[in-house]
């Protein structure tokens, strides 16, 4: 097996267990967090009303691809865990949904807007992102948008849980200069880098954003 599907499929088991619990948990905070809420509108009015957006492993949740489909933006969520995607078109109609790897995504070279990561690379080691930076340029059109979100940290490996659910999955946290090296390598200029403390109910961790767009 292709070493990065061994990790995506232990991925994709993990969520499969979680699910539930993840949606019930993170569905509706973005309204505790008015950083993030700025990030994404900021992020949206780079782009025109009706931009075609991937919130690119959405969850269960998908309260990302919400967000920037109430600012007129038209999303596509897509999450490894058919049981994230079951429950992700449940909670958002009229938003669409494909339970597909964010590694090989099935969308035809540039055709996307933008791309919202929202911690969905974390799952992935190191050595391997930045082959999602180079899938994220394919289907991206010139000039379309990149946004990353992150944990910070250098530390990388597996953990035996997922919100308290046994599973075996990976985690990667990331400083802002090796970011910063997946934008460029890939081909995009990054815009946007920035590092916030996390809110009180929010696990102990700086995140990182990061805002780039794809060269011509």
């Amino acid at each position: 097996m292709d070493p990065l599907k061994l990790f995506s499929e232990k991925t994709r088991l993990a969520y499969e267990l979680a699910a539930e619990k993840y949606h019930d948990l993170f569905r509706s905070e973005l309204e505790q967090k008015p950083y993030d809420r700025a990030v994404l509108d900021v992020f949206a009015g780079r782009l025109s009303r009706g931009s075609i957006v991937c919130d690119a492993g959405c969850g269960p949740a998908a309260h990302i691809g919400r967000h920037l489909h109430d600012l007129g933006m038209r999303v596509i969520g897509l999450d490894l865990s058919e049981r994230c995607v079951k429950i992700a078109k449940k909670a958002n109609p009229g938003m669409r949904f494909r339970c597909e790897d964010i590694a090989a995504m099935s969308f035809p070279d540039g055709v996307l807007d933008g791309i919202v990561s929202c911690h969905s690379v974390i799952h992935t080691p190191k050595a391997y992102v930045p082959l999602l930076f180079k899938e994220f340029h394919r289907v991206l059109k010139p000039k379309g948008l990149l946004l990353t979100v992150v944990k910070a940290g250098a530390s990388e490996g597996y953990q035996d849980e997922l919100l308290g659910i046994e599973a075996e999955i990976y985690f990667s946290l990331f400083t802002e200069a090796e970011i910063a090296d997946y934008y460029s390598r890939a081909g995009f200029t990054l815009s946007f880098l920035e590092r916030r403390s996390p809110y009180d109910f929010e696990f102990k961790v700086d995140r990182l954003y990061a805002i780039g767009s794809k060269k011509d």
